[in-house]
């Protein structure tokens, strides 16, 4: 988008990408002003003193449509409803709406490579900065992930790639965004509490490839029926990944197997992911297309091998616990939507005590019914969803509901039996009991370690 020194631009809420939009104006000389929902008090006081000391006007308590009167653009932050009053009246009026990748869109000095999907683009994000780091890279490493994607302009020289996570909600106002290289993973219900309807939310995925030239590049999930059904614009460069046999990155067994050829160039290199951190089904699918997009980008068959080796995934997603007395328990925490949950319990091949429910976002419960009873002899739900849960499981696995994570941890024991897995993979969102899918995560962890140590009280005696 164009920015011209003196517009004036409001950014409608004040989290980290929303502080890291009014960095990014004032340094372009716009008159920056700030709408938040929260009350002063609730804010930072040292983001208050950096808006006082850099004259940024700030609105308290709601975004008022006298506020944003005289604006010649609105920037919501990502998490920012789209449905606001004060939005919609400004596109009647023929008023810019942007986000975050609009204001960047055209001003990235570097190839920039864009991960979404609903599930694994935290762990694939990662993955892929960490490859190309062991190829002697210096990636910017941002977006969804953690670190506001507009900072990378505070220094860009100093990359020579971006690698960007992006949410439905980013895409959402691209505008006219366009990476290098864009990843699809795939697409399962997710925020429709947001989008409204799982067409919406794949509109919403598929802005990331609207702009993409002849030569760019496209690498999508082939196993996912959606994303499998995708074409690339014209003259776009298409490479998939999963277990057929036409993918370039191809699963086979613990490995992934690639035929690459790009730039004149032929790769066949089988890469094992058996003694890495990455073996479980979900995990492989991760690193499948994370290799592909390293290789695509010329990193060598050694340099790859030593970054698998040092890559960890992100915590709260598939990881182990503890053992106690043979039963396994994993945190995916990050499982927040019913495909997450899916796949979650498709890569248990021992018996499953499932810990779910949360938040409902809107997802269909129904769509788990098969693997549900395939897999899982013993559910336990809390949280707001257990009504829903119960409606549409508890038919096919014997179901209880508890008021804690504490007594889920300990409902889950009384039911497992050495070789079992205790996996809490919520499908669910985790604001109704805890801040976020981090802390409720960590709560799970803490309840198992007290549980591990009564256990071991207990045999003392």
């Amino acid at each position: 988008m164009q920015l011209q020194s003196g517009m004036r631009a409001v950014v409608l809420g004040l989290g980290t990408a929303g502080l890291a939009t009014v960095d990014f104006l004032l340094h372009r000389n716009l008159r920056v002003a700030v709408s938040d929902l929260r009350h002063r008090e609730q804010i930072d006081a040292k983001v208050l003193a950096y808006l006082e000391e850099m004259d940024v006007p700030l609105e308290t308590g709601g975004h008022t449509a006298a506020f944003c009167a005289d604006a010649d653009l609105l920037v919501p932050g990502p998490g920012v409803p789209l449905d606001l009053p004060v939005l919609r009246a400004a596109r009647e009026q023929g008023l810019p709406v942007v986000g975050e990748l609009a204001l960047a869109a055209g001003r990235f000095r570097a190839p920039v490579i864009a991960v979404t999907g609903s599930n694994g683009k935290t762990t694939v994000t990662s993955l892929i900065g960490t490859l190309l780091q062991a190829a002697g890279a210096t990636p910017f490493i941002g977006g969804n992930i953690g670190t506001p994607l507009l900072e990378y302009f505070i220094n860009p020289d100093q990359y020579d790639v971006v690698v960007l996570e992006l949410s439905s909600f980013q895409l959402d106002l691209a505008g006219s965004f366009r990476p290098d290289t864009g990843v699809l993973l795939n697409i399962s219900p997710d925020h429709l509490d947001r989008h409204g309807s799982l067409e919406a939310y794949t509109a919403a995925k598929l802005h990331m490839f609207s702009k993409q030239q002849a030569g760019d590049i496209a690498v999508l999930g082939d196993d996912d029926p959606v994303v499998a059904g995708i074409v690339p614009n014209s003259g776009v460069l298409s490479f998939r990944f999963g277990v057929g046999p036409l993918c370039t990155a191809r699963i086979e067994g613990g490995s992934i197997q690639l035929h690459v050829q790009h730039q004149g160039q032929v790769r066949r290199e089988r890469y094992d992911l058996r003694e890495t951190k990455l073996h479980s089904l979900v995990n492989r699918l991760n690193a499948a297309a994370a290799l592909l997009v390293a290789v695509l980008h010329g990193s060598s068959r050694e340099a790859i091998n030593r970054g698998l080796a040092a890559f960890t995934p992100p915590p709260h997603r598939m990881n182990e616990v503890a053992v106690i007395a043979g039963v396994r328990f994993i945190n995916d925490s990050k499982a927040t939507n019913v495909g997450a949950l899916r796949a979650a319990l498709s890569s248990c091949s021992a018996p499953v005590i499932l810990i779910a429910g949360g938040r409902d976002k809107g997802g269909d419960y129904l769509l788990l019914r098969d693997v549900v009873a395939q897999r899982v002899k013993h559910l336990v739900l809390l949280g707001e969803a257990a009504p829903l849960m119960t409606a549409a499981l508890g038919e096919i696995v014997p179901t209880q509901s508890v008021v804690s994570m504490d007594e889920a941890v300990r409902a889950s024991m009384t039911v497992a039996e050495d070789g079992d897995i205790v996996l809490l993979a919520p499908g669910c969102a985790s604001f109704d009991m805890f801040s976020g899918y981090m802390e409720r995560g960590q709560a799970f962890c803490e309840s198992v370690h007290r549980l591990q140590q009564d256990q071991m009280v207990e045999g003392e005696i």
